[in-house]
Parts: C-alpha cells; structure tokens; sequence
C-alpha cells in the first residue's frame, strides 16, 4: 500500500525514481518519444516558476482545457506543487459551456491544448477573470504564451533540484484544496467537486493496493485527465514507476495499443462495447466467419467464470476457440494486457461474461467524483463479474431504507464549490451524521461484495408502482452490435419503452448485404425488415425480464448521440434529461393510447 499524504508526494516520487520512460508522447512524425523522470521535474519546475512570476499563487484557480498529453501532467504538477487550485474543463465542451466554469471558479489563468480550444477561450474571455492564456501547441498567436517558451532549456538542468520549489510543494498539506472538478450534469447544472490533496492522496494509497504494479508496466491514458477516473489511475501509476503512454484522440486509441502494447487498460464501459461491436461486425462479414465465431463466443461461455476468477481454461474447445477468435480479440489491445479494468459507468453483467468467456477478465471498479473517485473495486485475488468489488478498508457503507448507498471516509469531498445548504440537499448531499449520499442503490453480498443497480434519480416508476433500473435493461440492448445507444422511457406510465440509436457504422453495411436501400438513415431506422430485426433483438431481452420490465414499444432513432449534440456526457452517460426533452414528441407517442395498451 502507498503512504501519499499529498498529490505531492506522486510528484516526488516520479521525480526521484531516476527512470528513462516514465512518459511517452507522439512527435509530430508520429514516433513515441520518452520524457525521463528528469525532463519531468525541470518541466514542473519551470512552469511553476512561470506561475510564480505571474502572482499565481497557493488558493488561485488554474483551468487545464486540453487533451491528453504530457503539457497536460506538467500544468498539473505545476499547480498542484504551488498550492494553486486545477480546474480540468472537458475539451469536447462549446465555448457557451466553458464560460460559466471558467467564471464560476474565478480561473485567472487556462492552459489549452489546441488553436481551436484557444479560440473558444478567445471568444468567452470577456466573461472571465482570465489574466493568461498558455497554448500548449506550436503556434504564435495573440494574447497567448507558448507552453514551449515556459519549459525552454528546463532539460538542460539535468538532475538539478530547486529547493525553494520542492520546501513550497512540501508545505501544501492534506486539507489543502487541490482540485475544482466540475459534474456532468446529468441532473442540473454542473456544480465544482471540491476535492483535497488528502482526499485523493487516501484514496491513490488504496485503490490499487492489490495490483501489484511494477516498473516494467505501461498503460495509456486517453480517458480524459478532466474525468477523476483518469486522472486518479495516472497518479496512482507515477507513484508506483508505471510508465504512462498519452494518447490525445480516441481514434489513435487502437494504433497507439499496437504501438505502446500496454500491459494495463483502463477504460469505461462503451470502449468496452466497441470493442465487442467491432468483433461481432467483423465476423458477420462472411456467414463462414459468423459461424466460427458464433461456436467460439458459445464454447467460451462455460468458462466465464473460471476466466474470471484468474484461471486459463484447459478445455481442449476453449484452447481450440482461444486460436482462432480469442487470441485475436486481445491482439487487439495489443497482447500484453496484464490487467483490464472498468470504471465510470456499470460495466454490464453480459459484457462481463462475454469478455471473460474470450479470456479476458475485465476487473469492475466503482465510484463518483464527489469520492475521489474509487469507493469499491475488484482485484486480481477477489473478482466476481457483476459486482463492483469490495469496499475500499478506509471507506465506511451503509445503506438508506430505500436501499441508497451511504458512505464514510478521507476521500470523500466536503462539499460544492460556492454550495451552501441544509444537509440531504442536492446542494449539500450529506445526512445529519455524515453521511454521503452517493444517489446509487445498490447491496453488499456476503462475501462483502458491493452492487450497483441503479441510480436512485434514474429509478422509473411505472403507474402500477413498479420500480425498473434502466442501465440493466439498457446495457442488454447495447450488447448487439446493431446498436449504438439506448434510453429506457416510462416513469409513471404503464409500460417500459425504449428509444434505440442504431450502430450505423454496422446497420448500414448488414442492410445493403441484404439488398435493402435507403437514401437516408430516417429511411432506413423505418424500413420493415431493419425493424423486424430490432424487434427481435427486443423479444430476445424481454425474455431475460420481469414481466413489469419488459420493453412494450420502442423506436429507433436516425441521429447519432454525442457529447457535442447533448445527450451523453464527457464520461459517455446519457443525459435523460436532454433526451427526454429532445423527444417528447416521440415518447409522448408511445403512450398515446396507454389506457388501452400494454394490458
């Protein structure tokens, strides 16, 4: 277990652990070239003195709006050894969205990644406090230092410490405020996550006890470092000599896994998915190859279980299926994956198993940004597919009487940037005693296993006074690789139905082999035979459910779901609210003769 007190103490830990590739970054020819631990140090060192110079100081507000890329740890570690307060800022956000942040939290000065991301600034700048505009990229524009002139001749110093900066990083103590991290918003306005140097520090000290990390492993980091998910794991593997590959675009991810051959991955839920989507739809390219594979995924199935608890199946089908389809499927991720992770979102038990089934054991954590984020997570001594894992030992559970988690510890935030309220408020999300309300329902086992069923906001009520977690019934959909994204609807109606967001990547392809033709992807999401095959996609889930959960009608939507349309947030979630404001049209239809339907 590590003993960090402070985010500091990572960045002395990375600074003296004398390594050659304790970062990886593409040059612009696209070859990976190593930062030393070294280079790492005199880059903190010269961008904290830049801060320095300009009166930034412990308690001032810094925003990081930015990709992930080594500037992006530098800026960070800066901040961070000054006792200056980082305001991570999604880069996927529009200008109107970054204002209020940047204003809320009163940010006198923003690093950014891009020519477009400065312009977005450039644009809003009169509605910010902003003082200095930093540009990560080679550049020369108005108003704006290159990140480059901050850090120029820092190399040079070689293994040359600054006292004056390490005594003031030493002096930034647990209770220190680190970070302001802003929610989705999935339910409201994006409010500041206040999270401490402590708060993070107890938790980097446990979540990854059990793993075992050593020098010779890499992992990348493409989630993005404005998520706490990210940002934890990459303290997290500084502090134990991991070396860490950045990865600015997710369409690099699949090149990068080739090129780096990461023994450690991380990722949420919907990477996850893709990757089985992309699997499935290269098998069905041939009815050949959709036969093998289908065999392979069926020979797979009764060894989830023992692939789950850290076994490699001796069945000669499954070693037969593991040469032609499974060995493939990790290839993917490069072939040397030690550990796989999951976080951010429920993974899904159908996820689970079908990875685990192809020999891949994907090892489930839990948590919110309000906790640092990790409260439970399975290890490599401890895994059961469908739980979140067990309890970190410094966090305390309990659960309210409608069976919403409670928790206790040094990693959860004391509360909202500029919040102010009665407790068990949304602003003030804590009971009398302490207690925080994660919002999640959700049960332990009796081998002190944690579940996760739902979110308690997310919960939908039928008329007759049935509760149905969506995510659940949502994740069965999503295993098809026909779909892209589906949203449960119903609260307080009679009946479940779904709106469906087809994967058109795939559909488009399985239409024309079918002779089917379309002019536009309305035309398509209507035409009878890719309706049938939804609906039995459909019956094939019902038929996994409770009668009362069942999806009675559903719709399949033309236009893709993203961050930058509005229904899904930078984690990938669905913004229900958005959604069902976005189609009341169409959800108002299926209900237009509720007193006679869904009997």
């Amino acid at each position: 277990m590590l003993t960090l007190a402070t985010l500091n103490d990572v960045f002395f830990a990375l600074a003296n652990s004398g390594r050659d590739r304790a970062m990886l970054h593409q040059d612009s020819a696209g070859a990976w070239q190593p930062i030393s631990s070294a280079q790492v140090y005199q880059r903190v060192r010269a961008v904290a003195a830049a801060l320095r110079a300009w009166g930034i100081g412990k308690g001032d507000r810094v925003a990081i709006l930015a990709e992930n890329r080594w500037e992006w740890a530098v800026a960070d570690f800066a901040c961070l050894a000054l006792g200056v307060v980082d305001v991570p800022i999604y880069p996927t956000l529009l200008a109107e969205q970054i204002a209020p942040l940047l204003a809320d939290s009163g940010s006198c000065a923003i690093f950014v990644s891009t020519r477009g991301q400065y312009d977005k600034i450039a644009g809003v700048r009169a509605k910010t406090a902003l003082e200095h505009i930093v540009l990560m990229d080679e550049a020369s524009l108005p108003d704006a230092t290159a990140f480059s002139s901050l850090v120029a001749g820092a190399d040079g110093r070689g293994t040359e410490r600054d006292a004056g900066l390490d005594a003031e990083a030493r002096a930034v103590r647990p209770d220190d405020l680190a970070t302001l991290i802003y929610t989705s918003g999935t339910t409201g306005d994006p409010k500041g996550v206040r999270l401490t140097h402590g708060n993070i520090a107890s938790n980097v000290n446990y979540s990854t006890a059990e793993f075992g990390f050593v020098p010779t492993d890499s992992c990348i980091s493409f989630l993005p470092l404005s998520h706490i998910t990210a940002r934890h794991l990459d303290y997290a593997l500084y502090a134990q000599n991991v070396t860490v590959a950045y990865c600015p675009a997710f369409d690099k991810l699949a090149q990068t896994m080739q090129a780096i051959r990461p023994t450690v991955f991380v990722a949420v839920p919907r990477v996850y998915e893709k990757v089985r989507q992309v699997a499935e739809q290269t098998a069905a390219a041939s009815r050949l190859k959709q036969k093998l594979f289908a065999r392979a995924i069926a020979a797979g199935r009764p060894h989830a279980e023992a692939v789950a608890a850290g076994k490699t199946p001796t069945a000669l089908a499954w070693k037969l299926a593991d040469r032609i389809v499974y060995q493939k499927v990790r290839a993917g991720f490069g072939g040397r994956v030690r550990y796989f992770l999951a976080g951010g979102a429920p993974l899904g038990l159908d996820t689970a198993r079908w990875f685990a089934g192809v020999g891949i054991r994907i090892l489930e954590g839990y948590g919110l940004t309000e906790t640092s984020p990790v409260l439970a997570i399975n290890t490599p001594a401890a895994n059961r597919m469908g739980s979140v894992g067990r309890g970190l030992p410094n966090v305390e559970f309990r659960f309210a009487e409608d069976g919403e988690l409670l928790v206790r510890g040094p990693n959860v935030f004391s509360g909202y940037w500029k919040h102010e309220g009665a407790p068990g408020t949304p602003e003030i999300p804590f009971d009398a005693e302490g207690w925080f309300r994660t919002g999640d329902i959700g049960h332990i086992d009796a081998d002190g296993f944690l579940y996760i069923t739902d979110r308690k906001k997310e919960l939908l009520k039928t008329s007759g006074g049935k509760l149905i977690a969506p995510q659940p019934i949502e994740n069965k959909l999503k295993a098809s690789y026909l779909v892209a994204h589906a949203a449960l609807v119903g609260d307080r109606h009679k009946f479940a139905s779904a709106l469906i967001v087809p994967n058109f990547a795939a559909l488009e392809p399985w239409a024309r082999e079918r002779g089917i033709s379309a002019v536009s992807r309305h035309e398509l999401a209507e035409h009878p035979q890719v309706r049938s095959e939804f609906q039995v996609l459909v019956e094939q889930v019902n038929a996994t459910l409770a009668n009362f959960e069942t999806i009675k009608r559903f719709r399949l939507v033309p236009e893709e779901w993203s961050i930058e349309s509005g229904e899904l947030t930078p984690s990938l979630k669905l913004r229900r609210r958005v959604i069902h404001q976005k189609y009341a049209a169409e959800i108002a239809e299926f209900y237009s003769d509720e007193a006679t339907a869904g009997r």
